[in-house]
């Protein structure tokens, strides 16, 4: 054997497969760079259904991927739908479980294993609990990537606990209103929190309550697992890393992802920089748009790729903007109104908002909340959003729709001092009134200030020696050595 075929034969080759969201498949792919920039071979595993919407939104400038990173796709199992839209959560979940991607993703292994590169191991979203099957039946190692903060992992893990404990199922609707702020002591590394700031699923009044045994399922099979990366930096969490890593075993925080890929030579192929990580097409007017405005006048208004409201709900926001009288971006995906293809605001609204405000049906989040002119997020909460915005230094306003954005929003607020939380049922005065406290008034500035020892903390953990930094360099060593 020469010793080309050697090195060929020692390569490591990690199988990528996320969760089939868009915020999942933006922290798989950014690991995914990662590891492909330390020589690691990549199979990138879409669905077919996001794989399109990939191609059409321009996220791959070749869909052929580059030399030693490709894509491959599985059906999901699911029937047809709008191909511009978030499928339903719940349907995806039930595919999920019922295996319906197991046999495809299994026999896509066995094909890559029939190459010149033999799959060394699966870097699996936590989500996708099939995908630990494959590994013991072809006897692949794993690794779970959970693309939330630790705070939702471990919220996500105590649902059985919380079930044992009696506080759930609630008896009904009115019960669970009434009941949702039972504080919870005895959570590990989370003193004191209210059953409200648990993920949304908590919240059944049926034990059966498919998607809460999902999610209780997927993290209880996780303690299995041979390592877990988290999408977090310790300074942020230390606390409830350590309570987690007396759950799981090799527990990595490895983040803000972007961060460490700005460690990146500069002469990295630019066909792994170029590949976006988008399910909508960006428009990138608006940086020009931002570019006119003032340092830290803006505010940008993003509720993510899944949360959805109604046009009452809508136009309260829209009111509560224009009546603050401070620049905005506001991103209105084409799926944001329940039932609707067109939103309409209204002629009044348009002039309200005129030179002060500007629309966009999706844009590039990090290159918008790293401009200057922006101030201030205000979100719904998701995990990518809230690390990204801590990572520009930017304050947030938080209104959390389901999963775990309420923990988010929770520890956001209360915990990191760099954020304030709307009212469930938002009203246009309190959108004015935080929106002008955020981005002028005094609690404001103080969570600016405090948003900004976040970035450099973050920033911290990501330079050599720093905690996430050589947390991805024992990544490398089990996926090279492959000896978990």
């Amino acid at each position: 054997m020469d010793s080309s075929s050697i090195a060929a034969e020692k390569q490591a080759h990690v199988v990528c497969i996320p969760y089939p969201a868009q915020s999942h498949i933006k922290a798989m792919l950014k690991m995914a760079k990662l590891l492909h920039n330390e020589r690691i071979l990549i199979t990138f595993v879409n669905t077919e259904f996001n794989h399109k919407r990939f191609l059409k939104s321009r996220g791959l400038v070749s869909p052929d991927g580059l030399p030693g990173f490709r894509f491959e796709t599985i059906p999901d199992g699911l029937p047809p739908s709008h191909a511009d839209a978030t499928q339903d959560i719940a349907a995806l979940n039930r595919s999920v479980k019922e295996n319906n991607m197991l046999a495809p993703f299994q026999s896509l292994l066995e094909k890559l294993n029939e190459g010149t590169h033999q799959v060394t191991s699966i870097l699996s979203d936590g989500f996708m609990s099939f995908t630990a099957d494959v590994s013991h039946s072809l006897g692949i190692p794993i690794v779970l990537l959970w693309t939330i903060a630790a705070c939702g992992l471990m919220g996500f893990y105590q649902f059985g606990n919380v079930l044992e404990s009696g506080l759930i199922p609630f008896k009904d609707e009115s019960s669970l209103t009434k009941g949702l702020d039972t504080i919870i002591d005895w959570i590990p590394g989370m003193p004191n929190i209210r059953l409200r700031d648990l993920p949304s699923h908590v919240r059944i009044t049926d034990s059966n309550d498919f998607v809460f045994n999902f999610i209780k399922e997927c993290t209880q099979k996780a303690t299995n697992a041979p390592a877990h990366i988290v999408h977090t930096f310790d300074d942020l969490e230390q606390e409830l890393v350590n309570a987690i890593s007396s759950l799981f075993r090799n527990v990595l925080t490895i983040g803000p992802q972007q961060m460490l890929l700005n460690q990146m030579p500069l002469d990295q192929d630019d066909r792994l920089k170029s590949i976006g990580y988008s399910l909508w097409e960006e428009e990138k007017s608006c940086l020009e748009w931002l570019d006119s405005k003032e340092a830290e006048s803006v505010v940008y208004v993003n509720f993510g790729s899944i949360t959805v409201m109604s046009e009452e709900q809508l136009i309260e926001f829209g009111w509560g903007l224009a009546n603050s009288k401070c620049n905005f971006l506001w991103i209105i995906r084409p799926d944001l109104i329940v039932g609707e293809s067109a939103v309409n605001l209204g002629v009044q609204f348009i002039e309200a908002i005129k030179d002060r405000g500007l629309i966009s049906s999706w844009c590039p989040q990090e290159d918008v909340l790293n401009h200057v002119s922006v101030g201030g997020f205000l979100t719904h909460g998701g995990w990518n959003s809230i690390i990204e915005s801590i990572s520009a230094g930017v304050p947030m306003l938080c209104w959390p729709f389901f999963g775990d954005q309420p923990i988010n929003c929770k520890y956001l607020c209360d915990q990191w001092e760099c954020g304030l939380e709307i009212p469930n049922n938002v009203q246009r005065n309190d959108v004015e009134m935080l929106v002008r406290q955020l981005m002028d008034g005094v609690e404001g500035k103080k969570m600016r200030n405090k948003a900004m020892e976040w970035k450099k903390l973050a920033e911290k953990s990501c330079h050599p020696n720093g905690s996430s930094f050589l947390n991805f360099k024992k990544l490398l060593l089990l996926l090279k050595n492959k000896n978990m």
